[in-house]
């Protein structure tokens, strides 16, 4: 391919045009596949660990799903899933859009919903007879600008991290392919260069560059970057070598943070080949969805409902947790409810919640801010 791909054509250009709706496909099976991977991690913070939903059941986890907290455990590893899906959704979005379009997308996709549930989550935890503490009216205040990690203010919502590691993929793709503007050879270039950097911070033990460069989920981004080249053209040999190599060192990485010796006084034990399966399942699961799709096996999956589940996936990640704790304390210890009626009840009043939050918050705000954001002003 010649150099002259390096910028986006006219076509694309003026369909990334700021305030004009950009046309592509829906992927709407990726849209069911993130609300899988979010119910996984909520699964996980029900029942699949021993912190802080002890605390509203009243007994572990471990006691209360004698044999389904072993399994709930690995469910963390949907966040892994989510950053596949990202990496291919943000290098799809940016693909001939300008920079100012791609940053009022991202932005008014993350903002809205954030503020609202860090809100929510800050006024129920300051109510008397909830058993958790709000954060300092201070460190709140700072949790709406999403850099409440770096700046070392208490997070509001447990799952935040997720958005900081999602904000430098984002600072670092917009700086690197979508300001010079997307290519094949760039993205490739991008992600080679990427994938050797971060392995060189992780020598160095260098944090600076281990802050930006983030060894521990680049090839996560990569993965999922080498696949949306896959599905542009299926026969891309260096699209397929950038998928091997982040399942490669990703799951290298997800065994490393999450595999644990077994040992009685833990709360559950994740064996490091059960890690690498579900690593390697969440990049079959979106290899299949986005190969199913571009073959036609799936048109009979193409489900309005699929995509009103993406809408939710965003809202009811960032609530699912705190609140989710609210709400089993209430039905399990208040009602005396029992654990699966309790686990069923929490994620449906959650998704009922996330619901709500599109329908009243994200639908207004969104559009609105994109628009601001989106609009050229004279300097």
């Amino acid at each position: 391919m010649t150099s002259t791909l390096a910028r986006p054509t006219p076509e694309e250009t003026r369909r990334a045009e700021p305030g004009k709706p950009r046309v592509r496909p829906r992927l709407r099976a990726l849209d069911g596949l993130r609300l899988v991977a979010a119910l996984t991690v909520a699964a996980y913070h029900y029942g699949g660990r021993g912190v802080d939903v002890t605390t509203a059941r009243g007994s572990s986890p471990k006691d209360q799903f004698p044999t389904l907290h072993e399994y709930f455990a690995y469910d963390c590893l949907g966040v892994q899933v989510f950053f596949v899906i990202s990496g291919f959704v943000i290098c799809m979005s940016g693909w001939g859009r300008p920079l100012r379009s791609f940053f009022a997308s991202r932005t008014s996709r993350l903002l809205p919903a954030c503020w609202a549930a860090v809100l929510l989550v800050t006024a129920v935890f300051a109510l008397p007879v909830v058993v958790y503490e709000a954060v300092s009216p201070s460190d709140a205040l700072v949790n709406l600008t999403l850099l409440q990690q770096p700046l070392g203010a208490d997070r509001v919502l447990g799952v935040c991290w997720t958005l900081w590691v999602e904000i430098r993929f984002y600072t670092l793709f917009a700086l690197f392919v979508v300001m010079p503007g997307a290519s094949r050879q760039r993205v490739i270039l991008f992600c080679a260069v990427w994938t050797m950097a971060a392995a060189i911070a992780d020598a160095a033990n260098e944090p600076l560059l281990a802050l930006a460069l983030m060894p521990e989920y680049a090839p996560l981004f990569v993965g999922g970057i080498g696949l949306y080249l896959v599905h542009r053209d299926r026969k891309d040999a260096y699209a397929w070598g950038l998928v091997g190599v982040g399942w490669l060192i990703g799951q290298r990485y997800a065994v490393q943070d999450l595999w644990h010796a077994p040992s009685a006084d833990a709360f559950s034990h994740r064996t490091s080949c059960g890690i690498i399966l579900i690593v390697t399942l969440g990049f079959v699961a979106v290899t299949v969805a986005v190969a199913a799709l571009a073959l036609g096996w799936l048109s009979w999956a193409n489900w309005r409902r699929l995509t009103v589940a993406g809408t939710l996936t965003h809202p009811f990640h960032l609530v699912h947790e705190h609140l989710g704790w609210v709400v089993i304390h209430g039905l399990h210890r208040g009602l005396g409810i029992g654990s699966a009626e309790t686990l069923a009840l929490t994620v449906a009043a959650m998704l009922l919640l996330a619901w709500l939050l599109n329908r009243y918050v994200e639908e207004t705000l969104t559009p609105a801010l994109r628009s601001h954001l989106s609009r050229q002003h004279r300097s």
